[in-house]
């Protein structure tokens, strides 16, 4: 009967896991991220990109969107260049519970233990920003989680992992 009761929390926290997006990013702490003002795709990296160009649209405009909140423009002679690159893979969880139970069993007091796997598509995006005038990559941004097929959660999903990539630029500002 524990057990019963126990799983609606377990699948919580698988759900709950499951919706967020963990974010890293790493910098040249010499760059002035203060000098850079506007930005362009570099279009030979975005090109490369091997997702669908309605996926591609998507994560170009929520980076349009993220970059315009930071006061950054679009430029035909661009501070920054702007890439991307995604990486996907199966992200796999291993729930056991040995299980403790009292009953009639010939190992009394010892329940018998379940196992459960769970498998879910994860991608990996990555940001970078390169400086547009030395052609060296001055920042880094990368955030991994959950993807989702449906057509209606994917607009949603990718500016959530936008959003929490850029969040951490500039480096060295708190939010």
């Amino acid at each position: 009967m524990k057990t019963v009761k126990f799983l609606p929390v377990l699948l919580l926290f698988v759900l709950a896991s499951c919706s967020s997006v963990r974010v890293n990013s790493d910098y040249d702490k010499k760059a002035n991220f203060g000098s850079y003002k506007t930005y362009a795709y570099l279009k030979s990296a975005v090109d490369k990109v091997a997702i669908s160009d309605l996926d591609k649209k998507r994560i170009l405009r929520s980076i349009d969107d993220a970059m315009a909140t930071k006061g950054m423009t679009k430029s035909e002679t661009p501070d920054l260049l702007v890439s991307i690159f995604t990486k996907e893979s199966e992200r796999v969880d291993i729930y056991n519970n040995s299980g403790f139970s009292w009953g009639w069993s010939p190992y009394w007091g010892m329940g018998v233990g379940y196992t459960n796997v769970y498998s879910t598509p994860e991608g990996t995006l990555y940001i970078d920003l390169i400086d547009a005038k030395t052609k060296e990559l001055v920042w880094q941004g990368e955030g991994s989680g959950y993807l989702t097929k449906d057509t209606e959660q994917k607009d949603a999903r990718i500016k959530e992992f936008v959003d929490k990539i850029l969040a951490q630029y500039p480096p060295g500002v708190k939010k």
